[in-house]
């Protein structure tokens, strides 16, 4: 029993350092690392108990195990499959342990315990594919974040206004419409989806996660007047990414822990696009930026001449209304402040 106790002690630990390796080199997510790091520890500290007794019995150049090769074993065609493979590793290997822990004569390991790690990596796994899968999107949440609010429409075409702006460098687009009816948002919101994923930018729709399916958007933004991060994230797929606007450095942290994909920070400075709203302004800006590890989007009051300040303060994306809206020529104000963006970062 002790050879089983030892095999799979190893094997939990082995494929525990390989999806802890992707949650904190590739995900940047200290919270999952962190919980995997401290299961992996806690099963080496069972390991140790008994260590010497492990090692006197392992016999590794023996075990039957070496030449029992499956067919595409060696092949991993992407990191998800790594994350995958890995976690029906371990979760295997902790069924066993939970199993034999049951025996009588096992006074090392605790089988309820057990069993608690094996629900923690179900759920990890869950959450890691779900953030892999959204990844790609996530890396995109940079430069100028345009969201295209129907209040300041008038007789103009929406779908000409986001066409104008993505010439002019947009790389995101949201709906935000608070007064038609959804089944006219949705018409909407279906003509910009297919005109951004013609030209490689998000679509992203303010508020309705039921239109955000209907329209098969890349994700949602919320208030934190909306659905809960954490509610939302149960009905979208996981691989829609959600955006929640914050005011303060808690409520961006909050945001994370229920698992935004990005917050957006604001008001920056005073603006005429919200009514009793609140100046969260720079220093809360970069107070969010240090403290959180997901994609930081600053709004409010953004225009021309202070757009350079809020990329300072640490901002990746900068999303404007008034500031591309209010214009008569749309494309080139787009391009002005896509220009500023990609000089600033290219400092």
């Amino acid at each position: 029993m002790l050879r089983i106790f030892d095999a799979n002690i190893n094997r939990c630990c082995e494929g525990l350092r390989v999806i802890e390796e992707v949650a904190r080199f590739l995900l940047n997510n200290k919270e999952i690392s962190g919980t995997l790091k401290r299961i992996r520890h806690q099963l080496s500290t069972h390991h140790s108990t008994i260590d010497v007794q492990l090692l006197n019995i392992r016999d590794a150049e023996s075990d039957i195990g070496i030449t029992s090769d499956v067919a595409g074993e060696y092949i991993r065609p992407d990191i998800n499959s790594i994350v995958v493979a890995n976690s029906r590793r371990i979760q295997e290997s902790l069924r066993v342990l939970e199993e034999f822990a049951k025996l009588p004569d096992n006074d090392f390991l605790d089988p309820e315990k057990i069993k608690l790690y094996r629900f923690e990596i179900y759920r990890i796994e869950q959450t890691l594919l779900s953030r892999l899968l959204r990844k790609d999107k996530i890396t995109r949440l940079t430069g100028l974040y345009f969201i295209l609010d129907y209040q300041y429409v008038h007789e103009r075409n929406e779908t000409s206004i986001a066409s104008q702006a993505i010439k002019g460098g947009a790389r995101i687009i949201q709906l935000r419409d608070k007064y038609r009816s959804k089944s006219e948002i949705l018409k909407t919101a279906r003509e910009l989806k297919k005109i951004c994923f013609d030209n490689n930018v998000l679509f992203i729709m303010n508020d309705h996660i039921d239109l955000t399916i209907a329209s098969d958007a890349d994700g949602v933004h919320l208030g934190q007047s909306d659905m809960p991060v954490s509610e939302a994230r149960k009905i979208l797929a996981i691989d829609k990414i959600i955006g929640c606007s914050s005011t303060s450095v808690d409520e961006a942290c909050s945001a994370e822990k229920e698992g935004a994909d990005y917050v957006a920070v604001g008001s920056i400075y005073p603006t005429s696009s919200k009514s009793d709203i609140k100046i969260a302004g720079l220093e809360t800006l970069r107070s969010v930026k240090t403290t959180v590890s997901i994609p930081v989007v600053a709004i409010g009051g953004i225009q021309e001449n202070n757009v350079s300040d809020v990329l300072d303060a640490g901002a990746d994306a900068v999303a404007v209304i008034s500031a591309i809206m209010s214009s008569n020529d749309i494309e080139k104000s787009a391009h002005r402040l896509s220009l500023i963006i990609k000089d600033k970062n290219s400092q």
